[in-house]
């Protein structure tokens, strides 16, 4: 059997985290970085290295994974650990980014000599926790099998959508755009049933069980009414991953009407206060 690859996790938040826990208890040898450090440090337990900055965590891994907030901390951390690259490392770039920041990205690989794997994935704390995530990938066919072990400690499924960059970024900003307008349609709802004199929670009763129903809408409806919001994805995530479904839509000539009024109300909740709130806080947008 061959070797099993060493990881370095660059950016220890939400996802990567678990993600970086999983691949560790999978048997990988595992470096971590995040820019707060303390967020780090509780992965030793896990037996994963911390590191204290980019050049050191990825100094002789094999794979690279970077999930971070946006492709300019993506660009920046991996700038800086630039020389101390193992020569043949693959790059594992699972943040949401877009597609001029994947285009980016995709360009930053060809100058630091790396390959590069599009690969972002589906789910959130619970799922990346539970190593339940789906890896969304792009990439050439000779770095699957290497990559084969890394995408099954963090993924209960690996869809290849494409031989090249960017495909599995196109299709994580689709994926999105379901997820975050089926949240504005909940609140819609329940705030509507609110206004017209209803108890908001008859909705969620009268749609259980049926073809309507989902458990995401139970579950999602469920802490809107209850007001709880521990962050399984940041309501700041969102609202920035929806400038990107955004961006691309208007690039390619699709009608942005209903993002921009998705994005309008989240940006409302953020006003509000709520922007590292779970996304589902996008209720207490007026």
């Amino acid at each position: 059997m061959a070797d099993l690859p060493t990881v370095a996790v660059l950016g220890t938040g939400t996802m990567g985290a678990p993600m970086a826990r999983n691949l560790a208890a999978a048997g990988l040898p595992v470096r971590a970085w995040n820019r707060s450090k303390e967020k780090a440090e509780p992965l030793a337990e896990a037996g994963v290295q911390v590191a204290g900055s980019p050049a050191e965590a990825v100094e002789g891994a094999d794979v690279v994974l970077t999930m971070l907030f946006d492709a300019d901390a993506v660009a920046d951390t991996m700038e800086s650990a630039a020389g101390a690259l193992k020569d043949g490392a693959v790059w594992v770039q699972s943040s949401t980014v877009g597609i001029t920041g994947e285009q980016r990205l995709s360009a930053l690989a060809d100058e630091l000599g790396l390959t590069y794997v599009d690969a972002p994935v589906l789910g959130t704390k619970q799922p990346a926790e539970n190593g339940a995530l789906v890896v969304l990938a792009a990439g050439p066919e000779d770095v699957r099998e290497r990559l084969r072990p890394v995408f099954d400690a963090v993924g209960q499924r690996t869809m290849w959508v494409g031989l090249g960059p960017g495909a599995a970024t196109r299709l994580k900003l689709v994926a999105n755009a379901f997820v975050v307008t089926l949240l504005e349609g909940i609140a819609q709802s329940l705030s509507t049933a609110e206004a017209l004199g209803l108890d908001p929670a008859l909705f969620l009763e009268a749609v259980k069980g049926g073809g309507m129903d989902s458990p995401y809408l139970q579950l999602k409806g469920t802490a809107m009414l209850e007001g709880r919001f521990d962050p399984a994805f940041s309501l700041a995530g969102a609202h920035k991953d929806a400038g990107l479904i955004e961006e691309a839509m208007r690039t390619h000539g699709v009608d942005t009407a209903v993002i921009e009024a998705v994005r309008a109300h989240q940006a409302s909740a953020i006003a509000a206060g709520h922007a590292d709130d779970d996304m589902a806080a996008t209720y207490r947008g007026r």
